[in-house]
């Protein structure tokens, strides 16, 4: 329109000169809208981008060399996508377009690429385009040197699909053909079609329903990768040639289905088929997997010429007899890793285990793993092969349904650092006899199903506080076990035990200082997940080299009411430096101090120190006898407030203070100066609503602080000012819309880290926030994606850079002049339309509504006093009884007989004024009375004056909000009406029924003055409806 045209030119004005003031401004992240991260990458990850972006000119597109566009939505690659990048050398495009079966919702797709997409990028030296649905190799540039086209519809490999790359050196297809991405074939690799490949060193080809290895394969192959196909044969001329291979990995092909976790068929009967000299020829191999292969035996000619072997799986197979009397170890002395894991009997258990002398073979042997096997018993015949592998430092003897071990035998293994029997049956110390592996060295249980149920899941834990076991000479791990009461003659001979984990199991016993008397050097002991009783001050005190204590999850005890509970043995551990009391409950009939010189690091999570500090002072001193404590984590605690005194009595030592996930909705931030040494602050996951309560104070050393996950709508400026160390800030996930400069101060260019994401941030035109953003940029993780608007509606979601905020025009402004204008063409088109055909309704409409008016209601009701009568009292003269009962009773009654309470009548035939129409009386007497009284014989036939009168009352109600009917039935007759009963169910007090009874009149006449007197409202059934004068 005309205002548009008018209007334009001045809009391009505004828009030239808002430019020219952002040239002085900081410049947008160069990437938009990915992020530039650290040695080149620009990560476009999990944008929901539907075409490559093109950066801007003003970026240094030169410095990047590697892009990530994974999961996103790019169905179509254009030859000009990536040759704006000179010196691109990783491109990532997986999960754009996933093929149907891969697809979380199935949806169906297909990547299109243009011939020139990847030509017209010469410096590219790996590609990713797994998880895409394309069904042909495009063409690629010779630079190449690592192709993934795994998870794709590619099923056919001929010698033009990868020609001319010859400085390809990984090549990964896999699961191309499987029950995931079905094909109802299988992947088709022509003879000699990598043959031109002549530096490729891996190639990995699962899962693509393969029935013989690739022919031809080049001869600088060294990892080779062909696991869940269905190679049931292997004979020497399939790997011919392959003399530098390295890894070969053939499981999976044959496989044992009664352990498969995903679709499986069954091994074909005397299958699978190794000819002896299959891998003879393969001197430089170090890594053999056969795992899942449904073996039953092991052939030495097989291992015959592998004397480089360092790794070989044997897992999942059924080997739990042949490895009871095999020899086919005996060459392999350079073997490092044995996984020999899941090779049971199918629904059997074994009452013993001796291991075939062949295993002493294996001088090289640093870690062997046997978990799933099923044997109930160890002793030292269990395991004395390997009694003399001077390098063997790993075991792995969980999940076997061990009841009965002696854990001394593992003394006579010299270099033995990890031993692994969790997920057993072990109940006490063993009390086998010497004999007993012969006596029942044959005898077997039969499992049922649910006993091969896979272990549960591990709950969170104290092991990102407590020292690193991988770090000591000798850790035991006896968790999920059967466990009831610990007793020194389990460890007896273990002396050297540096780590113990007793987890999970059901220990209930109370600990006096006796239970680990033979673990001198023990310096790691974690009993949580179990029911200990903390009773004996002498508790632990047998373990002098003590430093870590988990005693987490011991909940059971600490909630029996009316047991005490002793915490003064940590004072007696004069090395502890890490304890875990977390989740265990605590609130009450405890120690009143812990106390400890050594202690360092303190886990008290999961507890109710709310409650405890509600005690009065009994608690208020729990932690101040830590004299050395530097971490303390008080997460979960139910802590509502958090008093300065509390503060106060915490070690002055403390560094590290963990308060996340209570119920703080104010902090009293000036109290910090009570820890002079704290560094980090963690106040995550409170109700915090506003930084307010003053600043952080001056002189802290507060280096970290992480307020995210609250409800923070406010900061007061300068709040963080003071704060001179502090670096890393965590303010997401708040309730922020704004993040100011003022609150920093000169603090703001010495921030390291400063998260605002997932904040509702309001993103007007010139906003505040986005100059100080881009003032900070590098200190902001995930600017360009994360940091998002949340009003105005149409960019709620999106990225605060969706639109330059400092070019947009004045949104307020514009909406402003839309609304304005909107309501002048509707009120000069609307205005005369509706006079014209409706006036009259709409006058009555307006005068309808004036009455329903707030301040109608109020002035009513204040002129209701004014009003020269209580009740206009409506009769049918004609009935003689009735007209009599008023004159004489009513009138009496109301008039006469209530003293200085006595009420103001109106009656037709006294009170009217003569020369007044009819109407005009009846109007004044309805509307100058405060009820309006009917007195009834009969209320089955209601006419003239009744009626009249009855309507005007209605009338009055519409208008003044005012319900003035009183009803008075003389006749028992008169209540059968349904407007009575109806009257009766809903306001009760309203219709009173003519006593006669002479007993029952004075209650009658008080009932009658309380309905004169009282407004109707306060007599309705609130369980039916609500007055129409309740406010």
């Amino acid at each position: 329109g005309f205002c548009r045209s008018a209007l334009h030119p001045l809009s391009l004005l505004v828009q030239a000169i808002m430019l020219a003031m952002t040239l002085a401004l900081g410049t947008l992240p160069a990437f938009l809208p990915c992020e530039l991260q650290p040695h080149g990458l620009v990560n476009c990850n999990w944008l929901f981008l539907k075409s490559v972006p093109h950066f801007s000119m003003a970026a240094p597109r030169g410095n990047v060399t590697s892009l990530s566009l994974s999961s996103n939505r790019i169905h179509h690659l254009h030859d000009s996508d990536f040759a704006h990048l000179p010196s691109l050398r990783h491109l990532n495009l997986k999960w754009n377009c996933p093929p149907v079966g891969l697809s979380p919702m199935h949806f169906p797709c297909h990547m299109t690429i243009e011939p020139s997409t990847f030509l017209a990028v010469p410096t590219l030296e790996e590609l990713n385009l797994s998880y895409n649905n394309i069904m042909t190799v495009p063409a690629l540039p010779k630079s190449l040197i690592s192709l993934s086209l795994s998870h794709t519809n590619i099923l056919m490999l001929d010698s033009a699909s990868l020609a001319g790359l010859h400085a390809l050196r990984f090549l990964f297809m896999d699961g191309n053909c499987y029950y995931k991405n079905p094909c109802r074939q299988a992947l088709e690799v022509a003879p000699g079609a990598l043959l031109g490949l002549g530096n490729l060193t891996h190639l990995s080809l699962k899962y693509n329903n393969l029935t013989v290895v690739p022919r031809n394969l080049p001869s600088s192959l060294e990892y080779l990768l062909l696991s869940y196909n269905r190679i049931v044969k292997l004979a020497p001329e399939d790997l011919a040639n392959l003399t530098a291979l390295r890894v070969l990995d053939v499981g999976g092909n044959c496989r044992r289905c009664d352990h498969a976790p995903n679709p499986c068929m069954e091994c074909p009967r005397h299958f699978p088929q190794l000819h002896p000299d299959t891998f003879s020829h393969l001197s430089r191999l170090e890594g053999l997997v056969l795992k899942d292969s449904s073996l039953s035996w092991l052939n030495a000619s097989w291992f015959r010429g592998l004397g480089n072997l360092r790794v070989l799986d044997l897992s999942e197979n059924f080997l739990y007899k042949c490895i009871t009397k095999t020899k086919a170890f005996q060459g392999l002395t350079q073997l490092r890793k044995l996984n020999l894991s899941f090779n049971y009997q199918k629904r059997v258990s074994f009452a013993h285990l001796s291991l075939a002398p062949s295993f002493g073979s294996l001088v090289a042997l640093k870690e062997l793993d046997m978990h799933g096997i099923f044997f109930r018993s160890l002793d030292e015949t269990t395991l004395r092969p390997l009694a003399r592998l001077p390098m063997l430092q790993t075991l792995r003897l969980q999940m076997n349904f061990i009841n009965q071990a002696q854990l001394g035998i593992f003394r006579a293994f010299p270099g033995l650092r990890y031993v692994d029997l969790s997920d057993n049956r072990i109940s006490g110390a063993s009390e086998l006899t010497a004999t007993m592996g012969e006596a029942d060295g044959g005898e077997k249980v039969w499992l049922q199903p649910g006993d091969l149920a896979p272990a549960p899941v591990d709950t969170p834990s104290s092991e990102d506080f407590r020292p690193n076991c991988s770090t000591l000479n000798f850790t035991l791990d006896l968790s999920r076990n059967n466990l009831v009461t610990v007793q020194p003659e389990m460890f007896a001979q273990l002396s050297h035990l540096q780590c113990l984990r007793l987890s999970h199991n059901c220990i209930s016993q109370a600990v006096n200082g006796s239970q680990f008397l033979p673990l001198t050097g023990l310096q790691v002991l974690d009993l949580s997940h179990n029911k200990l009783d903390l009773y004996h001050e002498h508790s632990f005190t047998e373990l002098p080299r003590l430093e870590a204590l988990d005693l987490s999850y011991n909940s059971q005890p600490f909630g029996m009411q009316g047991v005490g509970h002793n915490f003064s043995f940590v004072a007696h551990l004069r090395t502890l430096r890490h304890l875990s009391l977390a989740h265990n409950n605590i609130h009450s009939q405890v120690s009143q101090q812990l106390c400890s010189t050594s202690l360092r690091a303190l886990d008290f999570s999961g507890n109710a120190l709310g409650h405890m500090w509600a005690e009065g002072d009994l608690y208020l001193h729990f932690f101040q006898g830590l004299s050395g404590l530097i971490w303390l984590d008080l997460s979960q605690n139910r802590l509502h407030t958090l008093l300065p005194q509390t503060l106060r009595n915490l070690p002055k030592s403390l560094q590290v203070l963990r308060l996340r996930d209570n119920y703080l909705a104010f902090f009293k931030w000036w109290s910090l100066h009570f820890l002079p040494k704290l560094e980090v602050l963690d106040l995550a996951g409170n109700q915090l609503k506003a930084l307010t309560n003053g600043s952080l104070p001056a002189g802290t050393r507060l280096r970290r602080l992480d307020v995210s996950c609250n409800s923070i709508s406010f900061v007061a400026p300068g709040f963080f000012s003071k704060a001179k160390e502090l670096r890393e800030l965590n303010l997401s996930a708040n309730a922020l819309k704004t993040v100011d400069h003022s609150w920093f101060g000169p603090l703001a260019s010495a921030l390291q880290i400063l998260d605002v994401s997932a904040n509702p941030l309001h993103c007007a035109c010139g906003a505040a926030f986005m100059d100080f953003l881009l003032e900070v940029q590098a200190a902001v993780p995930g600017l360009p994606s994360r940091v998002k608007c949340g009003s105005p509606g149409q960019l709620q979601g999106l990225s605060i850079f969706a639109q330059d905020l400092r070019l947009c025009l004045d949104e307020a402004l514009s909406w402003d002049c839309f609304a304005l204008s909107l309501l002048a063409v509707a009120l000069g088109l609307g205005v005369p339309m509706l006079h014209h055909l409706c006036g009259w309704d709409l006058w009555y409409c307006f005068h309808l509504c004036l009455a329903w008016l707030p301040w109608r209601g109020r002035q009513s009701g204040r002129d209701e006093d004014a009003l020269p009568y209580d009740a206009f009292v409506v009769f049918d003269k004609t009935q003689s009884a009735v007209a009599d009962w008023v004159y004489n009773e009513l009138r009496g009654q109301l008039e006469e007989c209530r003293g200085r309470w006595a009420l103001r009548l109106c009656l037709e035939e006294r009170d009217w004024l003569p020369g007044k129409t009819l109407f005009e009386n009846l109007w004044a007497s309805v509307y100058g009375s405060r009820k309006t009284l009917f007195v009834l014989a009969h209320t089955d036939r209601v006419s003239g004056l009744l009626r009249a009168s009855f309507l005007l009352a209605q009338q009055r109600l519409l208008e003044d909000r005012k319900d003035v009917v009183v009803l008075v039935i003389l006749s028992p007759d008169g209540r059968r009406s349904r407007y009575v009963r109806l009257r009766q169910r809903l306001c009760r007090q309203s219709v009173l029924l003519w006593p006669h009874q002479p007993s029952g009149q004075r209650s009658f006449w008080a009932q009658l003055g309380m309905a004169l007197t009282r407004d109707n409202h306060h007599f309705y059934n609130r369980n039916f409806c609500q007055g129409p004068t309740a406010e």
